[in-house]
C-alpha cells in the first residue's frame, strides 16, 4: 500500500479546507491558514499538524501504522 503524500488541512479557527502536500520524510509542527492566519500546532500527542488537522496522516505516521 502506498503511503498518501496529500491530506486536506481544516483550519480550527474558521473551518477553511485546503489540500497540501506532505513531505515524505519529516513532520510539520508549524501551519500558518491561508485564510485567517492562524497558527496551526498539533495538539498534544500528535507529531504534526497533518496528524491532528489533516484528512491523513503524515507519511512517517503511516509508515509505522504499515510496519506494525
Amino acid at each position: 500500500m502506498a503511503l498518501a503524500l496529500t491530506s486536506i488541512l481544516q483550519c480550527p479557527i474558521c473551518g477553511f479546507k485546503r489540500g497540501e502536500h506532505m513531505p515524505a520524510d519529516a513532520c510539520v509542527r508549524l501551519y500558518f491558514c491561508t485564510r485567517c492566519g492562524a497558527q496551526l500546532r498539533p495538539r498534544p500527542g500528535d507529531c504534526c499538524v497533518f496528524c491532528s488537522y489533516g484528512s491523513s496522516k503524515c507519511p512517517p505516521v503511516q509508515a509505522k501504522a504499515l510496519s506494525d
